[in-house]
């Protein structure tokens, strides 16, 4: 492991989703592993409290919280744009956020459903668009985006109230071998990663952050 991530060391990766769960301890690793993160949340008061006990445990990497509503492609852009101006650019980008609502098919709200499209989908896809074009801009080669996805993606719960929720990480395992065939034709060494959890499903309170 410390052989594999000395290469990354003072490079700079991206989680979203970082206040909590997966996206904090990934944070914490890749801070401990000398890297330069930036953990976004639409709350950051976790994440500064994350941010300070790496560095008072002497970690050789940094944590920079940064607040971003990532149903809001406007705040997701100027994240990257902020990254550019501050740190040049994305070399890492764990597309961790997501989120699940009760929201059967056959009696769910439409507001429930937008916004796991939005988390679970969209701000998923913008963010691998925007990490990737910082890639490109910057000859960076060895580039990594890894999505965190859930045993929802690769079949469906017998559980009413998730199978929208399912849907949504459905589409993250088909977007990401999409986006394996891109990279393959774009001739680059950038790599598409999706790691799985397994959670158990049928613990989903009515809302609940989630990877």
């Amino acid at each position: 492991m410390k052989m594999m991530m000395e290469r990354w060391k003072g490079r700079v990766a991206l989680v979203t989703g970082a206040s909590v769960g997966i996206g904090a301890a990934v944070a914490r690793v890749l801070v401990q592993h000398g890297m330069k993160v930036v953990g976004c949340a639409r709350n950051v008061d976790k994440i500064e409290k994350l941010a300070a006990e790496c560095q008072s445990a002497g970690y050789s990497g940094t944590l920079i919280p940064y607040k971003c509503d990532l149903c809001n492609e406007d705040e997701i852009l100027s994240m990257f744009s902020a990254i550019k101006t501050l740190h040049q650019g994305v070399d890492v980008c764990i597309n961790n956020a997501g989120l699940a609502h009760n929201e059967p098919l056959l009696s769910g709200s439409t507001e429930g459903w937008r916004n796991m499209i939005d988390v679970n989908v969209l701000a998923l896809a913008i963010c691998t668009r925007e990490a990737y074009q910082s890639m490109k801009e910057r000859n960076v080669d060895d580039g990594h985006i890894i999505n965190i996805n859930s045993m929802g993606g690769h079949r469906m719960v017998p559980s009413a109230d998730e199978h929208f929720y399912c849907a949504t990480k459905y589409a993250v395992t088909a977007m990401t071998e999409g986006l394996r065939q891109e990279l393959r034709e774009a001739k680059t060494h950038i790599r598409a990663t999706v790691s799985i959890h397994t959670h158990t499903h049928s613990r989903i309170p009515h809302t609940q952050t989630r990877s």
